[in-house]
């Protein structure tokens, strides 16, 4: 078995090698093509208009003995929490390259998630038929950018119009594809004459890098002996899942032409379930560590990497199973809600479609009907051996927009929808503004809250007018105060007391809250500590300088008191909510703007005009270099700068240049801007 992820920048051909890869494994008996709106894996309305991957679809193939399941991530960076929660699950990766943009900042991101999760990769350079293609180039990238060791197995033969085969370098054949038949068939060929060099000199190149990894290729190729395919296969497997080295492998998916080769190497350096680590967890009960090995044996523990709604079975929770096995209808322990959960059906995922399974083991991936209250990134384990595995962190929506429903009727259906999507979709949340009563949604990007709008409307059938893109600020802490709060209320029967004394400090960006406890002697009860915290954690969604979220701030428990009648979880909550606003407000406080890393890729007659409109929106320039004609700028810019920038762009340079965006980090306002942002919101600088 092999559980792989498909990821690249967006336009990289992701979807497009999918929809071969179940064409050959004889999952469909035509070959769906996302330009013509008809990919299997891009079932949504939205992905067949747009031509693009939104979430990450699930199918199951087969290639000789070997299953593989496959997901298709998305390429766009708006979609970026699709590609984390997949990655989390995995145990493989193709990463795809496109021959002519190599390396692209979406492509780096989702390396370095990779990196995160240690998730062992093969690399597919595609579009080799495009003009401008150049296999060595990206190759260069590779090692430049993603600081990695790219292994060369494939040659291509030609390139541009005319890419006409593949060199094996481990069998130092030539693969030439039938164009009848979506090349179906190939034949395996001695190498053209004209190739035998260069195919010698990477040949050599490739036993070189490899006989790091395997002392028996070592003794040969230093003696001179004639390596075997075995030999080959064995040491790149060993180099793919320890991560120091990348198998590469080239074609191009839309001429039907490398992907046969690719689904071998899969198969071949890949891990299966039973090369992965053994998983760690937390056992909530004594707080220690336990391990689980992908073995049924094992006691149950799994992973809800994701949740949809269905129009016809309702919410589905895909799992990863790490341990054990789990019956349809047994019940599971929810280690984050403490709740049961009763496993109603188990499906087998085909893209949308779905076959039912008695049963789901170790090392597999499934959907599951009948889960209540699970959410993203909860573990479900065995009732008697809880487990609760790392969760997942996603980054923080940057944009928000103003919804409003357009009728009565609407109002009801909108909140139920909206519950239903950001249950979907981690990086999507809505709230409503305690002050004005309006309901506000947020996002990571301007395509991202299309997307959802456009689901609403078709999907969920909810008519609503849409604001103007706002950009999502946020306040934190500059200093350590300590806040002694004494929460008191007396009204006839019973009252309310709580008293803590709580530290705060700001702490590492992007690390949103820590919360800590130091009380010694049981001054406060254990049972009134969590809703301390809960209390914070609630008072920080709506901030103190400007109702903006508050980020990055570390809270430390040190001292308090409890009363034995009057106290309560409530009381405790309410004091923790009281001493943050408290102490933001003495902590020199300050407002935070998201900046976003942006590339422009220009002609050289627009460069300068580009830099210039860069300049004024704020923009960092960090570099640029020339690529293929063109020159490539690399920026850090503001968001609130950026709104409407793709119809500016296609005005400077006669829609020729392109951008990708992506969030950065969040950074301290200037006083001009802070100012400005106060005095729009009727609050004194």
């Amino acid at each position: 078995m092999r559980n792989i992820g498909i990821m690249a920048h967006i336009d990289a051909g992701k979807t497009t090698t999918t929809e071969r890869i179940l064409f050959y494994t004889g999952k469909v008996h035509r070959i769906g093509e996302v330009d013509d709106g008809a990919a299997t894996m891009d079932w949504m309305q939205q992905e067949r208009e747009r031509g693009i991957t939104i979430t990450s679809a699930a199918i199951t193939c087969y290639w000789d003995k070997y299953r593989i399941n496959i997901i298709d991530t998305p390429g766009h960076v708006d979609f970026t929490a699709e590609v984390e929660r997949s990655l989390r699950v995995l145990d493989g990766a193709v990463a795809i390259f496109c021959a002519v943009g190599g390396v692209e900042p979406q492509s780096e991101t989702v390396w370095i998630q990779a990196n995160k999760y240690k998730v062992p990769r093969i690399a597919y350079i595609n579009k080799m038929d495009r003009i401008g293609a150049d296999f060595y180039n990206v190759i260069d990238m590779m090692k430049r950018r993603l600081a990695t060791n790219p292994i060369i197995i494939e040659l291509p033969m030609g390139a541009e119009n005319n890419f006409h085969g593949i060199i094996d370098l481990i069998r130092m054949k030539s693969i030439v594809h039938s164009e009848e038949n979506f090349g179906a068939h190939y034949d395996v060929q001695e190498i053209p004459a004209e190739f035998m060099e260069i195919a010698e000199q990477y040949r050599n190149e490739l036993l070189e890098k490899i006989s790091d990894f395997d002392d028996v290729i070592m003794e040969k190729y230093l003696s001179g002996t004639p390596v075997s395919e075995d030999d080959i296969h064995r040491a790149l497997r060993k180099a793919t899942l320890s991560g120091k080295g990348v198998p590469v492998l080239c074609g191009s998916s839309v001429k039907n032409k490398g992907v046969q080769q690719l689904l071998d190497a899969i198969t071949h350096y890949l891990p299966s379930p039973l090369d992965i680590a053994s998983v760690k967890g937390i056992n909530p009960y004594t707080d220690k560590e336990e391990i689980r090995h992908s073995s049924v044996e094992e006691p149950f523990s799994a992973l809800a990497f994701k949740i949809t709604s269905d129009p016809y079975v309702g919410k589905l929770t895909y799992i990863r199973v790490y341990s054990g096995k789990i019956v349809a209808g047994d019940v599971a322990l929810n280690t984050e809600s403490g709740k049961k959960e009763r496993f109603g059906r188990i499906l087998l995922m085909s893209s949308n479609k779905r076959d039912d399974l008695t049963q789901v083991t170790a090392g597999e991936i499934a959907a599951i009907v009948g889960l209540r209250t699970t959410k993203t990134g909860d573990t479900l384990c065995d009732l008697k051996h809880p487990l609760s595995l790392e969760k997942m962190n996603f980054p923080v929506p940057v944009i928000t927009v103003a919804i409003e429903p357009r009728s009565k009727a609407d109002e009801e259906r909108l909140v139920n929808s909206l519950t239903t999507l950001a249950e979907e979709d981690p990086t999507f949340e809505f709230k409503t503004d305690p002050e004005t009563g309006q309901m506000v949604i947020s996002g990571m990007g301007e395509l991202h809250i299309e997307i959802l709008v456009d689901r609403l409307v078709r999907e969920f059938k909810v008519n609503a007018n849409i604001g103007k893109p706002q950009v999502a600020y946020r306040e934190t802490i500059t200093e350590r105060v300590v806040s002694e709060i004494k929460f008191v209320k007396q009204t006839g029967g019973k009252g309310q007391y709580a008293h803590i004394v709580v530290e705060f400090e700001p702490c590492e960006p992007g690390t949103q809250f820590q919360f800590e406890s130091k009380l010694v002697g049981g001054v406060i009860p254990k049972e009134f500590v969590k809703p301390v915290a809960d209390g914070i954690k609630e008072a920080m969604v709506s901030g103190v300088i400007a109702g903006y979220p508050v980020i990055d701030v570390k809270a430390t428990l040190l001292d308090g008191s409890f009363h034995d009648v009057d106290s309560s979880e409530l009381s405790f909550k309410i004091a923790g909510s009281m001493a943050l606003h408290d102490a933001v407000k003495r902590a020199k406080p300050i407002l935070m703007e998201p900046m976003m890393n942006l590339e422009v890729v220009t002609p050289e007659e627009y460069f300068g005009s580009i830099l210039g409109d860069l300049g004024i929106r704020r923009a960092k320039i960090e570099g640029h270099e020339q690529r293929h004609g063109a020159q490539i700028v690399n920026a850090t810019v503001p968001l609130a700068e950026m709104f409407g920038y793709a119809t500016a762009l296609r005005n400077l340079s006669q829609g020729r240049a392109f951008f990708t965006m992506q969030f950065s980090n969040y950074i301290k306002v200037n006083q001009e801007v802070a100012k400005k942002l106060l005095e729009k919101m009727g609050l004194a600088a």
